[in-house]
């Protein structure tokens, strides 16, 4: 009678053994590590990301005001106002830090009965560059336009108006005219505004805006 080999399953089992406490270690700290580097990659690159975004966000506001700047000084029109008091104001009042004037093109999807016209105005306050509407144009006593912040974290706001005679200034209408009581300085138009917006990350943008209604009666349209 023959004896039966022991099965190949008895001898692996004989010779296995387990990991010892040293190895569970070693591969555990070399887990620790290559986690610890992956969550740095990722999260390097998730504050990348964000900072991209932040950017973007900042150059699109920053562009978007510039934008609604040119819009609205291309469609300035010579119109004046009553102000809070019924004093008459010109159709464009500005310094160098403020502007404020009159703009066709006012939409009126919902046919109100109002005219088309609209009083805007620009401002550089509390490190932000804001646009600001009137509800109505000419103004009762308390009337406030209604403020809204177009780019935050910015360093300067600058205007100036050059005039008939190609001269630039920082104030609209020019003093010279505004203190001789002149007839037409409340519906005269600067021939372009210049504005400059500084910012900490973009540098200073800088737009010229030649304005429609001072244009001569033979310029071509």
């Amino acid at each position: 009678m023959t004896s039966r080999p022991p099965s190949a399953y008895g001898r692996v089992g004989i010779g296995q053994r387990g990991f010892s406490l040293v190895e569970l270690l070693v591969a555990l700290a070399v887990f620790a590590t290559m986690a610890a580097l992956a969550y740095g990659g990722l999260d390097s690159v998730a504050r990348t990301r964000a900072e991209l975004g932040r950017r973007q966000d900042s150059f699109r506001d920053l562009m978007r005001g510039v934008g609604l700047i040119e819009r609205d000084l291309r469609q300035a029109i010579a119109r004046p106002v009553r102000g809070n008091y019924g004093e008459a104001l010109p159709a464009l009042i500005g310094s160098s830090g403020h502007i404020e004037f009159t703009r066709t093109g006012f939409a009126n999807p919902q046919a109100e009965p109002r005219p088309n016209l609209e009083r805007v105005l620009y401002e550089f306050d509390d490190a932000a560059l804001k646009r600001g509407t009137f509800p109505v144009l000419d103004r009762a006593p308390a009337t406030a336009p209604a403020l809204a912040t177009l780019r935050r974290n910015v360093d300067s706001f600058r205007l100036r108006y050059l005039d008939a005679g190609n001269r630039w200034g920082e104030t609209w209408p020019p003093l010279q005219e505004a203190a001789a009581g002149a007839p037409d300085s409340l519906t005269q138009l600067p021939r372009a505004v210049e504005f400059r917006v500084g910012t900490p990350d973009y540098g200073e943008v800088v737009g010229v805006v030649e304005l429609v209604s001072s244009w001569p009666d033979q310029a071509v349209p």
